[in-house]
């Protein structure tokens, strides 16, 4: 059953708990926990994984102090109260077989909000600044490290009496332990600072706490960046020769290796790496780890199919590998995986916008893909209809699929009518812009889900009001999606102005005899304007990307916009931001600036490539369509043109109502 797996199904013996395979799930912020307690909707997260047969799940971060809240939504340990709820979050994970670890955590200066809205103080070992969250926090005296230190202790306590199977301290992405192991931002000159051995102690003590906590059969582990690519974060030689020391002190049963550091822009990307980052990038760092220490050796870093898992293990570079954005995408992954139904899978395309974005929005976790994802207590299990209808959906996007998917699912007869040659709407511009052509992977998701729920789906045929009248469903889902929008623009002179699909799709361009640079207008702030300047550049045109908005891509999530505009710097690409698109001549575009509304001109331009937003296309009257009313539903852009999120979710809201 699993032969073409063997290393990934085999069991993994951590200090004195046997986890049965080596896919898990490493911890990461759900926005589900409440009063930094577990919910129902946590539990249920969390029970849909093991019960997918992922082997280990590390909860979310668990603060060990009361000065550890650096969001307002985090899991907290420092209390007896939490206990009950931990238990029963336990409970419905060992269910399944799956065991359970809590992460043990201080943020030092990496503080998000406070409670209240006010501006937090944070601890941390020196009063070095955080350049990504512009916090100065105040050195920590003797007193309150040693309240810190004891409450690691007093944590893992808590979640050992709850029930879990181990813990782990986390050193990683420049929390606390990481700053003061670090020379660049721990410049204390007492017992906690100074040199090496001094700034180690921090992290050993804390260590220590936990583990005279633990009894046989509960681990205590380490999660530490390899390197945390940043220009103030520890380097992957401080790191081995940390764990190294810790591991010969019989600290640790583990280590868990990822990569990157909150304390930066560019290190905040590994966290959670865009597409832009290839599949496992991070396996080297755990490899060099691996070769130091004597414990077992997780590694995370955009590891989304369970053969990339297979040989990073087979190599030896890791013991176990964290697949989490994969789990978000499909919690049923380990099973497909081990019952050799592998094509099911629903793979996880890097997008960040639903999950790590979601948390950054101080939202609660899903996924574009998967929008069951987070709301399971509501959408995880979808009953089968008891009066099976005909169903006819018009337009094939993400919006149209998923809802034709899932109504087949329940029992419908479900016919799916595009109206291109291709299924998938916008989704087949967006793979065609540098660095996102795995984006496509989310119709060839859809498209297989829909296929394996017995969707008959007919391309190359528009839909009008008597065709569908004369087809005589029960009820319609108008899926018809947004054509892009074209603003009034003053023209003189018959400038070259293109709308940015056809310059994605190759059906236009500014041709090579025009000399000057092209000016790409971007309403929105979101993918098309940023890629199609990327796009522009790469074939060789110098670029003014325009945007509306105080940034370019602002309404992108900051890990995958921070790594699209880093792209952006090295093609040379100019951007001038907080500017509206007025007008153009031959070789002039016309701008108004937002805040002054003073002119700003930008003259020797060969053309303008407008990403001005969308229009819904709503040709098909529902009135005139034949249906009752109350069976016509519209779904996706053509109520009003967002993303790939809200498409998905609500052609799941429809079909699990039908």
């Amino acid at each position: 059953m699993t032969t073409r797996f063997p290393h990934l199904f085999s069991p993994l013996r951590i200090g004195g708990v046997t986890v049965p395979n080596r896919i898990l799930s490493s911890g990461h912020d759900t926005v589900l926990a409440e009063d930094g307690a577990v919910t129902d909707d946590l539990i249920a997260y969390h029970e849909a994984r093991a019960a997918g047969g992922v082997g280990l799940i590390v909860l979310q971060v668990s603060g060990v102090h009361e000065s550890a809240r650096y969001t307002t939504h985090v899991l907290m340990a420092t209390d007896d109260a939490c206990v009950p709820g931990y238990a029963r979050l336990a409970a419905a994970v060992h269910r399944h077989g799956t065991k359970v670890f809590g992460q043990l955590f201080h943020p030092g200066r990496e503080i998000l909000e406070s409670g209240d809205g006010t501006a937090p103080v944070a601890w941390a070992p020196s009063a070095t600044p955080s350049e990504r969250f512009h916090v100065m926090p105040r050195a920590m005296t003797e007193a309150e490290i040693h309240e810190v230190v004891d409450g690691y202790g007093q944590a893992a306590r808590r979640l050992r009496e709850a029930g879990l199977d181990g813990v782990e301290v986390v050193a990683s992405h420049g929390y606390l332990p990481a700053q003061f192991l670090s020379p660049h931002v721990n410049v204390r000159t007492d017992g906690w600072g100074g040199d090496r051995e001094g700034r180690l102690r921090f992290l050993r003590e804390a260590l220590r706490s936990a583990r005279a906590e633990a009894r046989p059969g509960f681990a205590v582990g380490l999660r530490i960046s390899g390197d945390e690519l940043s220009h103030d974060g520890l380097d992957t030689e401080l790191v081995l020769d940390t764990v190294a020391r810790l591991d010969a002190e019989g600290l640790l049963d583990y280590v868990s290796v990822c990569a990157g550091s909150s304390s930066s822009l560019s290190g905040a990307e590994h966290i959670a790496p865009p597409m832009f980052r290839p599949a496992g990038y991070t396996a080297p760092l755990a490899a060099k780890v691996r070769a130091v220490v004597g414990v077992p050796v997780m590694v995370a870093g955009r590891i989304n199919q369970p053969q990339e898992a297979e040989r990073i293990l087979a190599d030896g570079q890791a013991d176990a590998c964290a697949m989490t954005r994969a789990l978000i995408c499909d919690p049923d992954l380990p099973a497909k995986t081990a019952e050799g139904r592998t094509e099911e899978i629903r793979a996880c395309v890097g997008c960040n916008q639903a999950c790590i974005g979601h948390f950054q929005l101080g939202r609660p976790v899903s996924c574009i893909q998967y929008p069951e994802t987070g709301r399971e207590r509501r959408f995880g299990v979808l009953p089968l209809v008891t009066r099976r209808r005909r169903v006819l959906v018009v337009g094939g996007g993400p919006a149209g699929l998923k809802a034709a998917a899932v109504a087949a699912a329940r029992g419908h007869d479900v016919e799916l009518h595009e109206a291109g040659r291709r299924v998938g709407g916008q989704v087949l511009l967006a793979e065609r812009l540098p660095g996102r052509a795995e984006f496509g992977g989310v119709v060839t998701n859809l498209e297989g889900e829909a296929h394996r729920a017995g969707v008959r789906v007919v391309t190359g045929s528009r839909i009008d009001a008597p065709g569908l009248a004369a087809a005589a469903p029960d009820a319609v889902v108008l899926a018809t999606g947004a054509r892009p929008r074209r603003p009034r623009l003053e023209l003189v002179d018959d400038p070259v102005v293109l709308d940015a699909w056809s310059v994605i799709r190759g059906d236009a361009g500014i041709p090579r005899g025009r000399r000057g640079r092209i000016v790409v207008a971007d309403w929105r702030g979101d993918w098309i304007g940023l890629g199609t300047a990327l796009l522009l550049a790469g074939r060789g045109r110098k670029v003014t990307l325009c945007v509306t908005g105080f940034a370019a891509g602002e309404h992108l999530q900051q890990y995958v916009r921070a790594a699209m505009l880093a792209r952006a710097v090295r093609a040379r690409i100019e951007i001038v931001p907080n500017v509206r698109l007025h007008g153009a001549d031959d070789d002039t575009v016309y701008l108004q600036h937002t805040l002054t509304e003073d002119p700003v001109v930008l003259e020797g331009t060969a053309g303008v490539v407008l990403a001005q937003g969308h229009l819904p296309v709503t040709d098909l009257d529902p009135l005139a369509l034949g249906v009752a009313p109350d069976r016509v539903f519209t779904v996706g852009d053509c109520v009003s043109p967002r993303t790939v999120e809200e498409a998905l979710l609500e052609g799941l809201t429809v079909a699990s109502g039908l």
